[in-house]
């Protein structure tokens, strides 16, 4: 199960079209709120942009982490921004698994 978090309706599209083709059963969010309550109800790996409204990627990774029930789910950052990928992007700034550049292809989620 993958939860693929964006506020645009085409990324969220392409990401679940790409990941259900190697078999996996995808959820979608708007954004990092709707995003972090998907998440404690369905347990799934993340894949969340990281500039959007309502709830930014950064604060949904921070809330993901803190909440003990879901603090483990393996998260994917994607931006489209080149400072967000940078190596000082990983690690304890964003808890995030991976910051991939967007569009990301297949190969690389």
């Amino acid at each position: 199960m993958a939860l693929v978090i964006d506020d645009s309706d085409h990324t969220r599209e392409v990401y679940a079209f790409m990941l259900r083709l190697e078999g996996f059963t995808v959820e979608q969010a708007r954004n990092g709120h709707e995003g972090v309550e998907r998440a404690v109800e369905l347990l799934p790996d993340i894949i969340t942009d990281l500039s959007m409204p309502v709830m930014d990627g950064w604060e949904t990774i921070r809330r993901l982490r803190a909440d003990e029930r879901i603090r483990r789910i393996p998260i994917i950052a994607c931006s489209g921004y080149d400072d967000a990928i940078s190596p000082d992007a990983t690690g304890a700034q964003t808890a995030a698994d991976a910051v991939l550049p967007k569009p990301c292809p297949l190969d690389r989620l």
